[in-house]
């Protein structure tokens, strides 16, 4: 499938709708929800059987997504701000949460779940600058630079990667009861 040339459109989600998509545990989607098959313009049909990489926008680093498959491939949680595009090539802003579901007899991650609602304009404006940095530092040095760089802006911040993002998007209250309530219901 050709990727999309990305556009300067943004698609505002609507902060009453989720976005749920199922993938196995290499990322090929497995499941998509109405509102995931509605922002990102691909049918059900285009989207069932592709990586869900598919929808990643080329503004986006790819130490960040390095970072999220460490962690979910040893069925840890991250929650992430991600610019996604559409078929179109018009973008979106997601805060998203994974679920690994686990094989109770083997104890391999056999899937994951992701949870994305709308990111809030603080986050985006926030980490557009830094991915953007990430990006120029990867074409130079690749992505071992850019990881050096996300970890050294953390610790001058005196934060961890959770606490950044957590901070960002104000994963309290209603938003953490949000994740909370969509692992329960597509669990």
């Amino acid at each position: 499938m050709r990727h999309p040339t990305p556009t300067n459109n943004e698609i505002k989600l609507s902060a009453k709708r989720y976005i749920v998509s199922k993938t196995d545990s290499k990322g090929i989607i497995t499941y998509s929800n109405d509102y995931f098959i509605e922002i990102s313009g691909y049918s059900i049909g285009e989207l069932i059987g592709q990586p869900h990489s598919l929808v990643r926008h080329p503004d986006m680093p790819k130490v960040v997504f390095k970072m999220m498959w460490d962690r979910i491939s040893k069925g840890q949680n991250i929650l992430a701000v991600v610019k996604n595009m559409a078929k179109n090539g018009d973008y979106y802003w997601v805060v998203t949460e994974f679920e690994p579901k686990i094989d109770p007899i083997t104890n391999e991650i056999i899937s994951h779940t992701a949870f994305r609602k709308a990111a809030p304009q603080k986050a985006i404006d926030t980490m557009a600058p830094i991915y953007k940095q990430l990006l120029e530092i990867e074409k130079i040095g690749g992505m071992e630079a850019s990881e050096k760089f996300l970890r050294e802006f953390l610790e001058s911040n005196k934060t961890t990667y959770d606490a950044f993002v957590d901070e960002l998007v104000e994963n309290k209250g209603i938003v953490k009861i949000f994740f909370s309530g969509m692992k329960k219901m597509f669990s």
